[in-house]
């Protein structure tokens, strides 16, 4: 990555230095010139060994080769390259995302990819209330508002850490205490926690917590710290959704004939064919699990799903879009705790699903407290994850639909299958495991 690194430098100073072919492009200049300070703001820093920058300096690479005269993808180079400079962290990194999202906007002012992205770097860098038009801008843009869901979401828990820190200046004397709280509002969440604890702790210390302003700005402080911890939600209750353990799992499968169906193309168009024995088929159970991408299209609300399992994947899992194909019951698969919560509550959307897994659910096979098997690794794919669950669980009857077709499992887990299979029909798919 090295040798690639600073030849990456070296093109970009001397294209920027020259005034060569960007010049054809009227945000080229700007756009190199980001670039090459950035560059050699990550080439200062040491040696690189984070994925996430690494990631980086592609983007970058892919960019700047889209400024030269003639090239395509300029904009969608930008905020691709933004989008990895916020993945990455750090100070730096977001200064300049904010600088290519600037660009971006300039580019063209109506882009809601553009607005997010300026919104998002400033929200990274505390300042709030320029993160609020930015977004705003972003939903102006936006034609299908269930597409922003998240947006309005950070919206709203902007306001109300802003609200959070304006009540509780409120309770002070007008001072230097009550001052501080207020310039809170404009800085990054972590500068904005450690502030107002130290004000908390100062009032704490001075009166006490007999006193009954104090003990209103602690409530303040502790439902500021509720909101750096997780953006609020538009509906708490996700439209009644309940959340379903290892004890409700195994009663929603007990007694009951089970069928996982896979996702190939061949079985989703058998399934739809009006009248066709495999859709016939699936009907006839008492549930019908499916995995991962829900089918879509004009018919696909005639796909029965009553139990949907998916795992999380990529370094960002909540940044996906939300899950808003129906199913009675939801899985949600992933190892990184913090991760998981974060993707619920970005990701899950109200009135979707009856129920949801807790945390007990979320990684069944290496959970010592569940299934606990050693060797399956990270990659399993939902597939296995969810059939072994089940298998676990005693369902009365589970049979595998369009699982002997290529790709459908990773080897040793089709392994595993095939040395527990009942009886298995090419004709209609269908492996039965009991």
């Amino acid at each position: 990555m090295g040798q690639t690194f600073t030849g990456l430098l070296k093109a970009v100073r001397t294209r920027t230095a020259t005034g060569g072919p960007g010049h054809q492009v009227p945000a080229a200049p700007a756009v190199l010139r980001l670039c090459g300070d950035h560059l050699a703001a990550l080439a200062a820093s040491g040696p690189m060994d984070d994925a996430r920058k690494n990631r980086l300096v592609a983007s970058i690479g892919t960019l700047t080769t889209a400024c030269s005269p003639g090239a395509d993808g300029l904009f969608d180079a930008l905020l691709r390259t933004g989008q990895h400079a916020l993945e990455a962290g750090g100070d730096d990194q977001v200064r300049f995302a904010l600088g290519i999202a600037v660009e971006a906007t300039g580019m063209r002012d109506r882009s809601k990819g553009a607005w997010r992205l300026r919104g998002r770097a400033l929200d990274a860098l505390g300042r709030s209330e320029e993160a609020l038009q930015a977004y705003e801008r972003h939903l102006t843009l936006q034609q299908e508002p269930s597409s922003s869901q998240d947006i309005a979401r950070r919206i709203a828990t902007l306001r109300d850490l802003r609200r959070c820190l304006d009540d509780a200046a409120g309770l002070l004397p007008e001072g230097e205490d009550a001052a501080r709280l207020r310039a809170l509002r404009d800085v990054p969440a972590a500068e904005a926690g450690a502030g107002f604890a130290d004000v908390v702790r100062q009032r704490t210390t001075g009166r006490g917590m007999a006193d009954p302003a104090v003990r209103k700005l602690a409530g303040a402080y502790a439902a500021h710290r509720r909101l750096l911890d997780r953006d609020r939600m538009a509906d708490p209750l996700l439209g009644g959704t309940e959340p379903i353990g290892v004890p409700a799992l195994r009663r929603l499968v007990e007694g009951r004939t089970v069928c996982l169906v896979a996702g190939a193309p061949r079985v989703l168009e058998e399934e739809r064919t009006a009248g066709s024995p495999l859709g016939k088929l699936i009907d006839g159970y008492d549930l019908v699990v499916r995995c991962d991408t829900l089918p879509t299209g004009g018919d696909s609300a005639l796909v029965r799903t009553d139990l949907h399992a998916l795992t999380l994947r990529g370094d960002t899992p909540w940044a996906g879009p939300g899950w808003g194909r129906r199913a009675g019951t939801r899985l949600v698969f992933g190892d990184r705790l913090a991760d998981w919560r974060r993707a619920l509550r970005a990701r899950l959307v109200p009135d979707a699903q009856d129920h949801i897994g807790d945390a007990s659910l979320r990684r069944p096979l290496s959970d010592p407290a569940l299934i606990g098997e050693d060797g399956w690794g990270t990659r399993t794919t939902t597939a296995f994850t969810v059939l072994r669950l089940l298998d676990f669980l005693d369902a009365d009857r589970l049979d595998l639909i369009g699982f002997g077709l290529p790709g459908q499992l990773l080897p040793r887990e089709h392994a595993w299958v095939t040395a527990r299979a009942t009886h298995e029909d090419e004709t209609d798919l269908r492996t039965q495991l009991r």
